[in-house]
């Protein structure tokens, strides 16, 4: 993270909370207070001095500067918004109101509601009488999504005093997406979409999108997923609409993101298995919202009939790694970070790969043979480093989300306090970047459109949605001729650079 210097002390700070003043400000405010216990004291005062960022900073705090104190329902600890112990019970009671007319998504449900420690942890079931406004706006290789608004809100808290739940109520309805799997998806295969879609959005907020409830198509019977309407569409979409418009600072933020976001996943180990910009979405691409969705489904719905042991393998070609084209080893989270270089050189350069040809078995031939997409040459050389480190056919040689997230996130607030500060002048990737925008000027010069949104031709049968591949005989992954000796000397190029300060040599 980039450095500022103190306004107050003139120390390196981290432009927001400045250790060394404000544990001067606390010691001298304690002869002014005591809680009239000494260990209750010193617990505070230790906090104080030694607080980091603002919110470590426990206080004292007089009685006398609280208002409207009132004993609530169970009169045990809790947030101040949300009372487990007593939501639980206002859930449980409510049980036998209501059922999705499935054992198994009732439990899940319940189970949900039983546990939640926050609001958004409490998914329901939502009659489909509830939502107006119902329009199909997309189709996967599994199912459909529908555009709908809520007309009740999801769930804020428990008002104590009308004992009902307060929503979040917009006038017109809350806006939300249903997902609909196809009839031929196996249910319990639907049931595992959701339940790990649960986990990763319980596990970290910003991960996936906010998952809301389950409902049912009254016509079809199919069960549905209700989740927070993302309002900018997918990854793909975006950049197709908006990519001369995105900067550097985005991008980076981008990467940033989605890294982070696949470390947490990791972390619960889940492995994606079918990574590519569709699954990538956002409420709000500017302000940097970005959102997995579409967990593992695909992993699970196929096995090959000839030979049950053996999966078929289902997703978006160019972002299936080679080792599990040829089946040479299992989804892995190593098959996840090819994807992500994928998806790296799509954020950098606005293009999906391989647009122009066929997605058939030729093409999978000639990527487990090394073909990758060209990354363009002004492109900054450490995030081509990055990207054909991730792309690599030595599977052990690609780095980790950690890896990523880490370097990614240091490149983020090198340049962004280059351009808030005009810091890091020195920087490795200021410098780089500084140079590809010099190039993309010269470009620029002579082309009045680069705001418009980008022009390519897709051939017919180059497919961006999921599907079964089921190609046989394919050669051992390799990377093509020079790869290992272009990726040694950009490697060899940036040894120079201080571990500590800029990138890890991994």
């Amino acid at each position: 993270m980039s450095s500022y210097i103190c306004p107050e002390c003139n120390q390196v700070w981290n432009g927001y909370w400045c250790k060394p003043c404000n544990s001067k400000h606390f010691q001298n405010d304690f002869n002014n207070w005591t809680s009239g216990n000494e260990k209750i004291d010193k617990l505070i005062q230790d906090a104080q001095l030694n607080a980091d960022m603002n919110w470590e900073a426990v206080e004292w705090i007089p009685y006398d500067r609280f208002k409207d104190v009132k004993q609530i329902e169970c009169n045990q600890v809790w947030n101040g918004y949300w009372c487990k112990p007593c939501n639980s019970k206002h859930f449980q009671n409510d049980f036998n109101n209501w059922t999705s007319g499935n054992e198994k998504i009732d439990k899940l449900i319940q189970d949900a509601q039983l546990n939640a420690d926050m609001n958004w942890e409490a998914v329901e079931w939502i009659p489909y009488d509830r939502f107006k406004d119902v329009k199909q706006i997309g189709k996967g290789g599994f199912g459909t999504i529908h555009y709908a608004r809520w007309n009740d809100g999801f769930i804020e808290k428990w008002d104590i005093k009308n004992q009902q739940w307060k929503r979040d109520q917009d006038e017109d309805g809350e806006e939300v997406a249903l997902k609909k799997f196809d009839n031929f998806v196996n249910f319990n295969d639907v049931l595992n979409e959701m339940e790990i879609h649960f986990k990763t959005f319980c596990s970290n907020v910003g991960t996936s999108i906010q998952f809301y409830g389950i409902t049912q198509d009254p016509e079809t019977l199919s069960y549905m997923m209700v989740l927070k309407y993302a309002k900018d569409g997918n990854l793909r979409e975006y950049l197709k609409i908006n990519f001369n418009n995105i900067n550097w600072l985005q991008k980076l933020s981008n990467l940033r993101d989605l890294s982070y976001n696949l470390m947490n996943i990791h972390k619960l180990d889940i492995v994606h298995q079918d990574f590519h910009p569709g699954n990538i979405l956002s409420y709000d691409f500017k302000n940097y919202s970005m959102r997995i969705s579409d967990f593992g489904l695909s992993k699970l719905i196929w096995t090959n009939p000839n030979n049950p042991e053996k999966k078929n393998i289902v997703g978006v070609l160019p972002y299936i790694a080679p080792e599990v084209l040829s089946g040479d080893e299992e989804y892995t989270k190593a098959a996840d970070v090819y994807s992500f270089g994928i998806i790296a050189y799509e954020t950098i350069t606005g293009f999906p790969p391989y647009p122009d040809i066929p997605h058939d078995e030729d093409l999978a031939i000639k990527i487990c043979n090394g073909l990758r997409p060209k990354i363009p040459f002004h492109t900054p050389k450490l995030i081509t480093r990055i990207i054909m480190r991730c792309w690599d056919a030595r599977v052990t040689h690609r780095p980790t989300f950690e890896e990523l997230e880490d370097e990614l996130w240091k490149y983020y607030w090198d340049y962004k306090g280059y351009l808030d500060e005009e810091e890091n002048k020195d920087s490795e990737i200021v410098i780089q970047i500084k140079k590809a925008e010099e190039f993309s000027a010269n470009q620029e010069s002579t082309n009045t459109t680069t705001t418009t949104p980008l022009n390519y031709q897709t051939h017919p049968q180059a497919i961006y949605t999921s599907r079964l591949l089921n190609y046989s005989k394919l050669p051992k992954p390799k990377n093509e001729e020079n790869f290992e000796r272009e990726l040694e000397e950009l490697a060899k190029s940036f040894s120079h650079i201080n571990t500590n300060d800029d990138i890890d040599e991994f």
